[in-house]
């Protein structure tokens, strides 16, 4: 490969050089008029031009990202910067200039002594023309052996780990009737685990061998081994320790000769058929007698007058929401700008981190700790399939990543939008005589806009939505589903989870979700306090002698950051209340937001155990702190391979203890699950019963119900009370929904390719 002199960055060189300004100045800017567009994705275009400007710098020495060697700089990421909240304010409400587009570029320095990762901003878009220094946590730079895993590594590994393995190809074969050796539809393949070692510094992995068949997840062959890839060059690598169906060994060597002696107990797994696998999604036996026919199609749907809301770009409107999103490559679903009847909620949504700590017998279960963010699990979100994934009637939008690849590539149907029919009215009332008839009938049919997408992270998907009503709530919600995370069964394995299949250990594991919530209640001066009930007892003053018990309630303001930490073991106070309080409805309260949470989170680790100093974020329900543009984001996509000295501490965030009253507050809201796995969740984990979230929930903000605006309500009255035998009916819409099936057969594409 042709080299060239490269300028290698090193955490304590002067970044004299690290503000490089082109001579040629930019053009004109093609930004979209809406302003919502200084919150959207970087376009396939302005990807290339980042990644064709950074490419051409020659003190940055870039490679392109496949193939090479590790010992090489390369571009890993490359996504939008989002503005100051500050500029974007003074451009979206005051008039004032757009604030400059910049992307947030990630580089791996892996051709110098000291190898490291670093970020640039890069900008400004759509041409740009210079780029500086991320600031990273104390000045360091991110170590070489905490970034994420790219295609070329695992390259690099499977290569490794077949040579290595090579000695085992015998056991193998008589074991499991699959191999890695000139396979071709008999192959083994692999799972890995992290965080890839027990310390900082460590890069070694489990690595679980799977059957290589549909679902394979579920199919371990009964051998884990540890590789230690931490050099640069894969001719150093060496696997360290074996497990094979309950017994640990040191070398492949030990494991082959024991097998060769015969003084190995094997793991003979059974040949897996040619249809109707277990861990397909095949139909196979009967659904419970006396229903219609399942293979009919089901409710569907439908719009029947069209469509009720407006995308323009990333700005949606609807029923009186307004707001901007975005799908970072790194954590997901970003929505920024959430208004209702044009004032602003919040000022950004986001996902941080997801993660599922696991417990188990075998070396791989005991050592799984996932964190998302280090999976890039917003560059997870394959395509959606119309009519399963989002209904018939959706819209589907298009995602383009630029992540461990040499140009932008489009994940078709990424994100899909559509209006559902909640099934249960928004509110009605039935207003009985008590004499057989009625005074009254009223409803409002429930509806919401909701806007979805995915992260397939290897084995599970999970579900992202967030929901909008039209009486002023917005629900975030997540689905799990997808493949558990199994084990090898042995005997001692059911003390971590549930046999579910003949040699399956479905493994006990906790998933836990950060979300960030920037609130602007009412503006961005807010303070926080809780409520709940208390218990009195009293005299009764119009009984002496009685005692009356009856509620009240208490309320407790949290006036710092400390107080407004709620910690995962205790139950949380059941009213969160976020309001202005210089702002008040017309019956005199201040005007507020409530954050209702819907969970049943607890704790992965005791505190400050090793990995759990990467996720302290998870020992809270809720932490309420001043928003400070230097803490972005609660977790980073280098935690996954070092929680123990992460670049990012939430717990510092919270530290200094500052003042929260009437002060720009963020919300860090923890939600999650214990998921002990059972024989139902062969073939896939069910979403019934395995969703969490949020609720935002005026409070006292308005001085009704806003959806009274809503043309939707149906009021019946009896003209001829008591008898009811004339009615008048009133409603503002069609009397007749009109057709609602959508003749368009089913399709899909599947493919995500670089653009």
């Amino acid at each position: 490969m042709r080299r060239r002199e490269r300028r290698m960055w090193q955490p304590g060189l002067p970044w004299a050089l690290a503000l490089l300004v082109t001579a040629a100045a930019s053009g004109p800017s093609a930004e979209p008029a809406d302003p919502a567009s200084i919150f959207a994705d970087l376009s396939p275009a302005e990807l290339r031009a980042v990644r064709a400007f950074l490419m051409e710098r020659p003190e940055l020495g870039l490679s392109p990202s496949r193939g090479g060697t590790l010992a090489k700089n390369s571009l890993f990421l490359v996504e939008l910067l989002p503005p100051p909240k500050r500029s974007a304010l003074r451009f979206l409400e005051h008039g004032g200039a757009r604030p400059r587009r910049e992307a947030r570029a990630v580089l791996f320095f892996g051709a110098q002594a000291e190898p490291n990762v670093t970020e640039l901003a890069v900008g400004p878009l759509p041409r740009p023309s210079s780029y500086r220094a991320l600031p990273s946590r104390g000045g360091r730079a991110v170590p070489f052996w905490a970034r994420p895993m790219t295609r070329l590594e695992y390259e690099l590994l499977h290569r490794a780990l077949v040579a290595a393995l090579a000695p085992l190809e015998p056991l193998l074969r008589e074991a499991t009737g699959f191999g890695f050796q000139n396979c071709s539809e008999r192959c083994l393949t692999f799972s890995d685990v992290a965080p890839r070692g027990l310390g900082p510094g460590e890069r070694r992995t489990w690595l679980v061998i799977q059957r290589f068949v549909e679902g394979f997840f579920l199919h371990p062959a009964g051998l884990e081994v540890l590789l230690d890839h931490r050099d640069r060059d894969p001719r150093r690598w060496a696997v360290l320790r074996l497990w094979y169906n309950g017994r640990y060994f040191g070398s492949v060597r030990e494991l082959a000769e024991s097998h060769a002696r015969g003084a190995l107990p094997l793991a003979r797994l059974p040949e897996p058929p040619a249809r109707q696998l277990f861990s397909s999604y095949e139909p196979r036996g009967r659904l419970p007698g006396g229903t219609p026919a399942d293979d009919a199609h089901g409710a569907k749907v439908c719009e029947p007058q069209g469509r009720r809301y407006r995308l323009r770009g990333n700005r949606l409107e609807y029923g009186g929401w307004s707001l901007a999103f975005r799908l970072r490559s790194s954590a997901g679903l970003q929505l920024f700008d959430v208004r209702f009847d044009g004032e602003r909620v919040a000022y950004e949504l986001s996902v941080q981190e997801a993660i599922a700590f696991y417990g188990g017998h075998s070396p791989a279960a005991m050592q799984t700790k996932y964190m998302d963010a280090g999976w890039a699990m917003g560059a997870s979100s394959y395509e959606l399939a119309r009519g399963v994934d989002c209904p018939e009637t959706a819209t589907f939008l298009d995602a383009h990543h630029l992540l461990d690849a040499d140009g932008p590539v489009r994940f078709r149907r990424a994100l899909c939008v559509f209006e559902l029919p909640t099934g249960v009215p928004l509110r009605r009332h039935f207003d009985s005589d008590f004499q057989g008839g009625f005074h009254f009938y009223a409803g409002l049919e429930g509806r919401a806009l909701v806007l979805r997408t995915t992260s397939t992270v290897y084995n599970y998907d999970y579900i992202w939505d967030f929901l909008l009503y039209p009486n002023g709530v917005l629900e975030s919600k997540v689905h799990a589903t997808g493949y558990i995370h199994a084990t090898f069964y042995t005997p001692q394995g059911r003390r971590y989870g549930s046999r579910v299949h003949s040699h399956l250990l479905g493994n006990i594991h906790t998933h836990l979700v950060h979300y960030k919530v920037d609130l602007d209640v009412a503006g961005s001066g807010n303070s926080f306090e809780t409520m709940d009930i208390r218990f009195e007892n009293i005299s009764s003053p119009w009984s002496a002698g009685a005692r009356v018990v009856q509620p009240w309630l208490h309320r407790e303001p949290r006036r710092r950051e400390r107080e407004a930490a709620l910690p995962l073991h205790r139950p949380a106070p059941r009213y969160l209340l976020f309001s202005n309080p210089r702002r008040r409805n017309r019956w005199g309260h201040r005007r507020t937001f409530r954050l209702q949470l819907s969970s049943h989170a607890g704790p992965v680790l005791p505190r400050g155990w090793q990995e759990e100093r990467g996720v302290t974020w998870a020992r809270y329900h809720l932490a309420v702190t001043r928003r400070h543009e230097n803490e972005p984001s609660s977790s980073s996509i280098y935690t996954q391979n070092n929680p123990w000295d992460p670049p990012v501490t939430f717990e510092s965030f919270i530290r200094d203890n500052e003042t929260i009253e009437d002060q720009d507050l963020v919300a860090w809201v923890t939600v999650g699950f214990l998921h002990v796995p059972h024989a139902e969740d062969i073939p896939n984990t069910a979403t019934p019963g395995n969703a969490v979230g949020f609720f935002l929930r005026p409070f006292n903000f308005f001085s009704e119900d806003p959806s009274v605006a809503s043309r939707a309500p149906v009021i019946v009255r009896p003209l001829d009370p008591p008898a009811c035998s004339r009615l008048h009916i009133q409603r503002w819409t069609p009397a007749s929904p009109g057709p609602c099936v959508d003749p368009e057969p089913f399709t899909y594409n599947g493919t995500y390719r670089e653009v």
